[in-house]
């Protein structure tokens, strides 16, 4: 393990003061740049006043501002949000409120739906609906049913629909739940809008609930605010975490439209979505979100997004020549390719990839025989150049 002692912007340095390109911005998060000052300066404020209370019986201004500030900027159909700590736990919610949902209107529906090689999360719900079993092969005889269909794309996506037409018939799947346009875990698998809105489409005539996990996605990372933007029918749900705080702290948020609220909303207490978490709504992570949305509707970090989105493209024309490159892809600032040869996912040649970048000072974590880049918003043209340099040498000489 190497010990990290401090970071600002795009770097990282170590207990030896070696410096690192941070080019997956630590798991997607610090979008912003590391300990932004801006950021720092709204909850350092917030700090001297409000630290933390508990968000049962009670609220606070963070909190009715945040979600006032969410609203506008998610989905037009999203009216509620249900605060909780993660990533995890944010899928978790929406998980069991479409199944709740169903179950509270009194509709037998048990069954969950949900991409091939998805991943939304480590608790016993996430884990169920993610596909990757290098993760999860222990708990498989510990989780809820569900079925999968694989991520659409133009020659598969007729009999994809066939078959969902079919399957539907029996009236018993609850909810869908997708990484919207990228995969993450999956080395950023993207799919396209168009074949994902049939999906969608066909799933919403049948009253089956859409989970849009966004905690990869959101807040800008595929050129709009949130991947289900590029979508025309949008989620009952949405699950937000990592850059929702700007990579400060922890918290996860879940949104629902006025529909799925309403099935929970009644004088039977039963009814009730019972799912809470001591720092639920922390008022430092609620100010760190608020200063978050204030930089990604700034014109700068807009036009960093469109600068990045830019950078990238021309890195992929030149690098998809590479005779060891066997296919690139992108979707706003996520970059990815993959290597023209076979590798295990965490093997030998995978990991002499991960020491070489670190070796040359950049921060890059290959899935398999991808390489992916996921960077800060703020990082700059020299220090993309040094990522892209890098990758290059890599292919050249390590591969």
């Amino acid at each position: 393990m190497l010990g990290i002692v401090r970071a600002k912007g795009a770097i990282l340095y170590d207990e030896h003061g070696v410096e690192y390109i941070d080019a997956i911005a630590s798991w997607y998060t610090s979008m912003y740049g590391h300990c932004n000052e801006y950021i720092l300066e709204k909850v350092q404020l917030q700090m001297a006043v409000l630290d933390q209370v508990v968000f049962s019986g009670f609220t606070h201004e963070p909190a009715i501002k945040l979600s006032e500030e969410l609203i506008k900027i998610l989905p037009f159909n999203q009216e509620k949000l249900f605060f909780s700590d993660n990533g995890s736990t944010a899928t978790e919610v929406g998980i069991k409120m479409a199944l709740q949902y169903h179950f509270n209107l009194g509709n037998k529906r048990k069954v969950l739906l949900a991409f091939e090689e998805g991943f939304h999360g480590d608790t016993f719900g996430a884990m169920s609906v993610s596909g990757l079993s290098v993760y999860n092969g222990p708990f498989e005889d510990y989780l809820i049913e569900v079925e999968r269909i694989p991520a659409p794309t133009k020659d598969n996506i007729g009999d994809i629909l066939r078959q969902l037409s079919e399957r539907l018939k029996q009236n018993d799947i609850a909810g869908f739940i997708y990484e919207p346009l990228v995969q993450g875990a999956a080395a950023m698998k993207m799919h396209d809008a168009e074949e994902l809105n049939m999906i969608l489409d066909l799933l919403k005539r049948h009253q089956v609930l859409l989970i849009a996990d966004e905690v990869m996605t959101g807040f800008g990372k595929t050129g709009k605010n949130f991947a289900s933007d590029h979508i025309l029918v949008k989620p009952d749900i949405i699950c937000l975490s990592k850059a929702l705080t700007a990579g400060l702290m922890p918290m996860g948020v879940t949104s629902c439209t006025q529909q799925v609220f309403d099935a929970f909303y009644s004088n039977d207490m039963a009814k009730g979505l019972f799912h809470g978490h001591t720092y639920t709504a922390n008022p430092l992570a609620c100010a760190a979100a608020l200063a978050g949305l204030k930089l990604l509707q700034s014109e700068q970090i807009q036009k960093d997004i469109r600068r990045v989105i830019s950078s990238h493209q021309a890195f992929g024309v030149k690098i998809k020549r590479h005779p060891r490159v066997a296919s690139i892809r992108q979707c706003g600032i996520i970059f990815a390719l993959d290597l023209d040869i076979e590798m295990e996912r965490y093997g030998n040649l995978r990991d002499r990839l991960f020491n070489f970048f670190m070796e040359h000072g950049v921060f890059l974590r290959p899935l398999g025989n991808t390489i992916y880049i996921l960077a800060s918003y703020t990082i700059t043209d020299v220090q993309l150049k040094q990522v892209y340099d890098v990758i290059e040498l890599a292919v050249d000489t390590v591969v």
